[in-house]
């Protein structure tokens, strides 16, 4: 049927299963927009800024597991887009991205705001497209989802010149076949029966867990396989979630300011098994270090990734649940408990000797966050957080249970993720869960302007600042690596971050005790149909543990 190029994107985001998308209008992306107006079926968000509009597809897309859409109009609407396009890139999140562009006969003239958007995004994209031809325009945008969401997933950008929106368009509606899943071919068999005989000799094995084993929704697969083969597991930072933190063999979050139990579990493995984790440096460290005396099995769906930081892994590439039910098949494992009580008996004494201690009597963030744990426990709540020391707290206290609950930028480490990505994932779980926001003073100044949003659309999210006037992790770098030459960290001007809630009508509360943090929380809990803001008045401290630079993984910073 022939319809307008605006029609035939909004026909192909309804047969994509779209009901949202966040954006910012402009002129070249304005015809778009008039074609959402009698559309029912899709939600467009208005939000304050196309950064946010990116960060709240991202937030989506995590909690869903679907893909996050956003759109903007040409020249600064696209390029500020770029900063939350690059951290779902790094985290490889699923999100399309629609911006408009000048007219095609203006390509290439230096019209009013145009801006070369693929040359821009082409690093930070899984891959994008600039359609010149009103013809492609349905396929393009077909394509531009499939590729979000295949192999390892990741944002696509579609740049339209506004003409197109206006060109008659040949839309005919697709149907989606199911998928089949082919069988693994021998050599991948062998791998596989190698990978088993090197866990079945291994006497100090560990399993670090990744985002990969989140994006791929293998989580029970992934207890099944550590509980098989009696493995301690940690996770990465976005792997979070993939294991819930009560299980008895997760020793929880590894790397620079991973738990001390997970870390020294690492340094003393003689083989770690790597589901869905790329080996960032935060996670290693010290590379040589980190691979010293130890064999490696590397499970991904990203060929790319074996071998990338750590050479002469035994790799697996693939879908990662067929992988595991694989690596499940082997009959003969003997007496796992007997085998490696030995290596479990060490890891339970790290674990009592480095047990964290909130016997503290004053407001301090760990503090809060274990009252969060105790206070969420086995209700439907999710977290998200932006970046920085609160982050690190979040990761190392809280205590989450269920994939997809966890929401963080972990690979570009971008501030001012927090606020928008927990409206993002808001408004996906509805009334089913609730989010909990924990930002800091320095990331909320970035993208706080949400709350008007947030406010707006009466979306239930707990924020939680932490106001400690500093940049604080730059603070600790300084202390640690600059002789507490502090420069740039200190934000002693005075703000009143109750007020700026509260001038978009969200209730908000500053909080100085652990009495007056409780009180607020609970309320905060009891107070479903409306956004809330706790400001965590808190000293100037820093994130323990921490490794030292150059060092092996469990060699710590001592603060005094």
């Amino acid at each position: 049927m022939l319809m307008s190029g605006a029609k035939a994107i909004v026909e192909c985001l309804r047969e994509q299963g779209v009901k949202i998308i966040w954006g910012y209008p402009g002129g070249m992306i304005l015809p778009l927009y008039d074609a959402l107006v009698d559309e029912k079926e899709i939600q467009q968000i208005l939000v304050t800024h196309e950064q946010n509009a990116a960060h709240a597809a991202d937030g989506y897309a995590r909690a869903s597991g679907k893909v996050g859409v956003c759109m903007a109009t040409s020249g600064p609407g696209a390029t500020n887009l770029v900063t939350g396009i690059a951290t779902a890139f790094m985290d490889s999140i699923p999100v399309v991205a629609i911006t408009g562009q000048v007219e095609t006969k203006l390509l290439g003239k230096d019209a009013f705001q145009e801006t070369d958007i693929l040359d821009i995004t082409m690093p930070v994209t899984k891959h994008n497209f600039k359609v010149k031809d009103a013809r492609q325009l349905v396929n393009t945008i077909r394509q531009a989802f499939e590729i979000a969401m295949s192999g390892r997933r990741g944002p696509v950008l579609v740049d339209i010149p506004r003409d197109l929106f206006s060109a008659d368009v040949d839309y005919t509606p697709k149907t989606f076949a199911e998928k089949k899943v082919g069988r693994p071919d021998p050599d991948f068999l062998i791998c596989a029966a190698e990978a088993i005989e090197e866990i079945l000799q291994a006497k100090r094995p560990v399993a670090i867990v990744g985002g990969g084993a989140v994006s791929a929704g293998a989580s029970q697969e992934i207890i099944n396989f550590i509980e098989r083969y009696n493995l301690p597991a940690v996770n990465t930072l976005m792997g979070i979630g993939a294991i819930p933190r009560s299980h008895p063999q997760n020793l929880g979050f590894a790397g620079l300011h991973g738990t001390k139990a997970a870390n020294h579990a690492i340094a003393a493995a003689d083989l770690v098994i790597a589901i869905g984790s790329r080996f960032g440096d935060r996670q290693t460290g010290n590379i040589s270090k980190y691979t010293q005396a130890k064999k490696f099995i590397h499970i991904d769906i990203d060929p790319a990734e074996i071998d990338k930081n750590i050479a002469g892994s035994l790799g697996l590439a693939g879908d990662m649940k067929i992988i595991l039910k694989l690596l499940m098949k082997e009959q003969g494992i003997g007496n796992r408990e007997q085998i490696l009580s030995g290596w479990w008996s060490q890891i339970e004494s790290w674990k009592e000797t480095y047990e964290y201690d909130y016997q503290v009597n004053r407001l301090t963030v760990p503090w809060a966050m274990n009252q969060v744990a105790k206070k969420t426990a086995g209700k439907n709540f999710a977290y998200a957080t932006d970046v920085g020391q609160h982050q690190m707290w979040a990761a190392l206290h809280l205590k989450v249970e269920q994939p997809r609950t966890w929401l963080t930028s972990g690979g570009l480490g971008t501030m001012g993720f927090g606020l928008p990505a927990a409206m993002g994932a808001q408004m996906f779980y509805g009334n089913n869960r609730r989010v909990i926001c924990v930002t800091g003073d320095g990331g909320i100044k970035m993208t706080g302007n949400e709350y008007y949003t947030i406010a707006r659309l009466k979306l239930p999210i707990i924020s939680l600042i932490v106001n400690n006037t500093s940049l604080g992790m730059i603070r600790q770098l300084q202390k640690v690596m600059y002789k507490e030459r502090y420069i740039a960290c200190e934000l002693d001007y005075q703000m009143d971050y109750v007020k700026y809630a509260e001038s978009f009508g969200i209730k908000a509360v500053a909080v100085n005790t652990q009495e007056e943090f409780a009180n607020a929380l609970q309320k905060a809990i009891d107070d479903t149909e409306n956004p809330r803001v706790i400001v965590l008045n808190v000293w100037r401290s820093f994130v323990e543990p921490m490794t030292k630079g150059g060092a092996r993984i469990d060699e710590f910073v001592e603060f005094k």
